[in-house]
């Protein structure tokens, strides 16, 4: 089976959960990705570094920041990084939201691997249309 060609380098992956953290990292990895895990949008933000990234793909509901600030506060500090929401809890206005604000990306967990992957394609500009849901 031949993978995907990766569009991007390293991936933040911003989650509170472990396990989640750990399965997207893996699952980059596996198609030729490099990933860095943070448990919250403070140590993403804390670490700085963020120009070495090329997208963000973070949980929309965590304790302190959520997905969505963290994607607020980045818009209003002029960062247009590329960032990926994902949520168990897909409510229309949060994805109306999230979209508005400039999220490359909305998925609804669970998500199949291809799923994520159509995402980051589509957020390095690999795929012309406007954000999906």
């Amino acid at each position: 089976m031949s993978y995907p060609e990766p569009h991007f380098c390293n991936i933040a992956i911003v989650d509170d959960d472990d396990a989640v953290r750990l399965a997207l990292s893996s699952l980059l990895r596996s198609y030729g990705y490099t990933a860095d895990a943070y448990d919250s949008a403070y140590a993403l933000l804390a670490a700085g570094g963020l120009g070495d990234y090329h997208c963000i793909v973070t949980d929309l509901q965590m304790p302190g920041m959520s997905g969505i600030e963290l994607l607020e506060l980045l818009r209003r500090q002029g960062n247009q990084l590329p960032l990926i929401l994902m949520t168990a809890f897909p409510e229309p206005a949060l994805r109306k939201r999230a979209l508005q604000s400039g999220a490359s990306c909305f998925l609804s967990k669970p998500f199949e691997a291809n799923e994520l992957l159509r995402c980051l394609r589509q957020a390095g500009g690999a795929d012309p249309s406007s954000p999906q849901e």
